[in-house]
This record gives structure tokens, C-alpha cells and sequence, in this order.
């Protein structure tokens, strides 16, 4: 773990519980933005987004490849949400970032506005190095490598085996660990394939990897 200079950290359900209602929130934005803006009923809207999600990793990545979806239109309103209603300010997390000297990074499928709101309301937008989201890297996405690479170069990193990964969606983990990235799921103890380490929070990393906060 010595040879590690830089962390990616997921957002939505990883640097917020997902027991939040947050992201909760968000899945139904995007239903009610396919049945009340695209026009699909129900039972075929439920059948896109789920199919959408796992042909591409997000229904948004469907959406612009069969629908022709306008995109910003799409973030603007399933992002919609008052987040500072579901989450505060974590104090904790972020005495945990101010304690890792590696570069950190969000890395997210969501948009920059969304991932802004998410950080500020945590209070813990400056313990970043930088923000790659889904226009950074122009719309490519996990689990896609293509999405991997472009957060290497963004990130100004010189290989994958120097990062380590943070994310809750095993799905998410595989495509990076496949590259050489080194994982951590997040929102599980239990033990998967996808991941070199598992924990219930990013608070938990510590415990998990003492040798990274060793100056």
C-alpha cells in the first residue's frame, strides 16, 4: 500500500450513507423524469432504467445513446433535490481526509453542480484535490475503462496500481480493479471478488488501511 499517491472516492451512497434517503431521492427523480418528461409508462420505464443501467452503467448513458436525451436537461432535474435536507455536515470524515496525504479525488457519475451541493453540505469541499465527474470526462462513465483512463490522466497519475478506489457498487470496483486500480467497497464488511478491502464507511478506512496514514 506504500506505492499509493492517489484516491478516488466515489460520491453518492460512498462519502454519504445511502441509508440517508439521498440516493433514494435521486432513483426517483430519474423515474419520474422518464414517465412525466420522455413520455414512457410505467412498466417500460422500469424496464429501460434498469437495462439502461446495467447495459451502460448509468440509465443517463442509455437515454443519450436510444433516446437522444437532452443531458443537461436530464442532471438539472433529476438532481432537483435540497440536499442539505438529508445530510450535514460530517466532522468525522472529515478529520479522516485531513489526515491522508495522497491526492484525493471525487470520482462520480454524477454531475459537477450535484457533487458540489453533496460536499459542501458534508463541509468537506476542500479536502479535495479535484472533482472528475461526468462532463469532466465528457460523458463516458464507470464502469467503463474508457472512464477509468480519463480519470487517470485527469487525476495526473502515472499508473493504476498507484490509486486506490472507494465506491459502493461492486460493479463499479470490478471495471477499475480489471485495470489494476487496488479497491475498497464501501457499504459492506463482507468480502467480494470486485474488492481488496471492504468497509461500512469511509470513516472505517483507517481502520482498515492504518498504513495509509502514515506520514
Amino acid at each position: 500500500m506504500k506505492n499509493i499517491s492517489t484516491i478516488w472516492f466515489d460520491l453518492d451512497a460512498t462519502l454519504y450513507s445511502a441509508e440517508s434517503g439521498l440516493w433514494a431521492q435521486i432513483g426517483h427523480r430519474i423515474e419520474t423524469y422518464m414517465q412525466d418528461i420522455l413520455g414512457f409508462p410505467q412498466k417500460k420505464m422500469l424496464e429501460l432504467k434498469m437495462d439502461y443501467y446495467h447495459r451502460y452503467g448509468t440509465t443517463l448513458r442509455g437515454l443519450q445513446i436510444h433516446n437522444g436525451v437532452d443531458s443537461r436537461q436530464y442532471l438539472d432535474f433529476v438532481h432537483d433535490i435540497p440536499v442539505q435536507d438529508y445530510i450535514r455536515p460530517d466532522l468525522e470524515l472529515r478529520n479522516i481526509l485531513g489526515r491522508l496525504s495522497q491526492k484525493l479525488w471525487v470520482f462520480t457519475n454524477s454531475d459537477l453542480a450535484h457533487t458540489c451541493r453533496v460536499l459542501d453540505a458534508l463541509g468537506i469541499a476542500d479536502c479535495f484535490h479535484g472533482l472528475i465527474t461526468v462532463e469532466t470526462i465528457h460523458f463516458q462513465n464507470k464502469p467503463n475503462h474508457e472512464a477509468y483512463r480519463a480519470a487517470l490522466k485527469i487525476s495526473d497519475e502515472t499508473s493504476f496500481n498507484k490509486v486506490l478506489f472507494l465506491d459502493d457498487s461492486t460493479r463499479n470496483l470490478e471495471g477499475a480493479k480489471s485495470l489494476g486500480v487496488q479497491t475498497v467497497l464501501v457499504g459492506s464488511e463482507q468480502p467480494h471478488p470486485s474488492a481488496d478491502y471492504s468497509i461500512i464507511r469511509p470513516h472505517d478506512l483507517e481502520k482498515a488501511l492504518p498504513e495509509l496514514f502514515l506520514k
